[in-house]
């Protein structure tokens, strides 16, 4: 390529970044009005965003991938949001987990995201205020679901209002950079059964040992000769660790579904799901009778889950069972308020654990 060419693809170039500072201005600009009109209101809307990033993404002509058009979009809508109120977010904690990863992934970095000890910690500061927001995890495509989570749900007033999908990638970091060097291995409980069996194979004679998050591996691997942590490649740079292994995974599709919880239910964008628990009667097909309206309706069902029940929660006693359910459809659609009215009179007990959008990915 010849230096005239050159200078005019740059040219036009200048020319595009020109258009784009103008036009994320105007955007921005015109967000501050809505910010205005709502007067007080709801800055984050999860339906809304929802649908501008559906549409961008069913919109999108390439070359770039539909994921970075998402983030490059998430990242423009927190910015505009932060101009009108600064979004506090809990998640699980310390700083480096897959849990802030999360966060970010949703509502970009225009926010104050405040790491909590534990997953109760998330729940009670929303609940209190300290928080407006908070993303747990909820269940991973490996282990299954996060149970405290699903227990948690059962007795707070919060809602779901949004679900985040995040691929894990696990990583060995540790100070030395080769493996005949390590004796220990930390990491959460989760992060080891992910890799257990390409610890089996590298790292047989290592001892693994769990602890309360990934970042507290890092810190312990960096402090620690001779050992090594597991967790994303963020906690590495945290911590000043070498990844000595990159994505050491057992399953290369692993993924973590995180939900996303307020004190406000999401109004509907168009492409729902709603999450609820149920308990059936000690009783023979009592269970399939609960279901019976969904299948009548025509309501697909993605989970269905059973918990032991616990009696403080009021969902029953001893070997009696909470069923987690995730179907299609929003609470407040008529068509299926009328089928969650029918199996309201069918169970022992009925709670919506929100109505949110599905997840672009």
């Amino acid at each position: 390529m010849n230096d005239d060419a050159l200078k005019s693809l740059r040219a036009r170039i200048d020319a595009l970044d020109d258009a784009w500072l103008k036009l994320v201005s105007e955007r921005a600009a015109i967000a501050q009005d809505v910010g205005r009109t709502k007067n007080g209101d709801t800055i984050y809307r999860p339906e809304r965003e929802a649908q501008i990033v559906a549409r961008l993404r069913a919109a999108n002509p390439g070359p770039l991938p539909d994921e970075t058009i998402e983030h490059l979009l998430r990242e423009t809508m927190s910015a505009c949001r932060a101009l009108e109120q600064t979004i506090r977010v809990a998640y699980l904690g310390p700083a480096g987990t897959f849990s802030q990863q999360a966060v970010v992934k949703h509502f970009g970095q225009s926010i104050e995201a405040q790491a909590e000890t534990d997953i109760d910690a998330c729940f009670h500061a929303v609940e209190t205020g300290r928080a407006h927001f908070a993303v747990v995890p909820t269940e991973n495509s490996t282990e299954g679901s996060v149970t405290r989570t699903l227990d948690l749900m059962l007795a707070s007033p919060l809602q779901i209002i949004g679900e985040v999908l995040l691929p894990i990638h696990q990583n060995l970091m540790a100070k030395a950079t080769g493996l005949t060097q390590l004796t220990r291995v930390y990491g959460h409980v989760q992060s080891l059964a992910q890799c257990q069996h390409w610890l089996a194979r590298h790292l047989p004679h290592a001892e693994k040992i769990p602890v309360v998050s990934n970042s507290e591996a890092a810190r312990r691997a960096a402090a620690e000769p001779g050992t090594a942590s597991l967790g994303s490649a963020t906690a590495a740079d945290l911590y000043a660790l070498q990844v000595v292994a990159a994505r050491i995974e057992d399953e290369a599709t692993n993924t973590t579904r995180f939900w996303v919880l307020g004190q406000t239910p999401a109004a509907p964008s168009g492409h729902d799901k709603t999450s609820l628990a149920m308990g059936a009667p000690n009783q023979p097909g009592a269970v399939v009778k609960l279901l019976q309206p969904l299948a009548d309706a025509g309501i697909s069902m993605s989970k269905l889950e059973s918990r032991p029940a616990r009696q403080e929660r009021g969902a029953g006693g001893n070997w009696e069972y909470v069923f987690h359910v995730v179907c299609e459809g929003h609470q407040s659609d008529p068509a299926f308020a009328v089928v969650l009215d029918d199996v309201r009179a069918r169970a022992a007990f009925l709670k919506v654990l929100g109505s949110y959008p599905v997840s672009a990915d």
